[in-house]
């Protein structure tokens, strides 16, 4: 049984950082591909980033070269650190991972879910 739980999110003023975490059970973070989703309020869920197994990554157009993703192989943890962050940017976070090797900013490539954190920009 597969089950993502995600950590780090708050409240936190425009320009400011946070950094997300994920911790799978039941799934390693080599298996396969992993990504960040986010949805707003009244808006759907849209790709944020993804990395690989091969540890390529990709964005979206909205968080490049603000936001990184990162895998801890040794932690079995996905990260996501977030740096200047402006008010567009609250939502809820979802941690998503797959069992293919490459994935897009796609959310019917990912087969597991976290329940989200809640991130705020003021």
């Amino acid at each position: 049984h597969v089950q993502l739980v995600e950590s780090g999110g708050g409240s936190v003023q425009a320009g400011g950082s946070l950094r997300l975490s994920c911790s799978p059970s039941g799934y390693t973070t080599n298996t396969g591909c992993m990504g960040w989703f986010r949805q707003a309020p009244g808006k759907e869920r849209e790709g944020v980033a993804v990395v690989d197994r091969d540890d390529s990554t990709r964005y979206s157009v909205s968080v490049k070269g603000r936001f990184t993703v990162s895998k801890d192989y040794a932690k079995n943890t996905l990260y996501l650190q977030m740096n200047s962050l402006n008010p567009e940017d609250t939502a809820m976070y979802f941690c998503a991972a797959s069992t293919l090797f490459f994935c897009e900013l796609s959310a019917t490539r990912f087969l597991y879910w976290g329940q989200g954190t809640q991130v705020t920009v003021s």
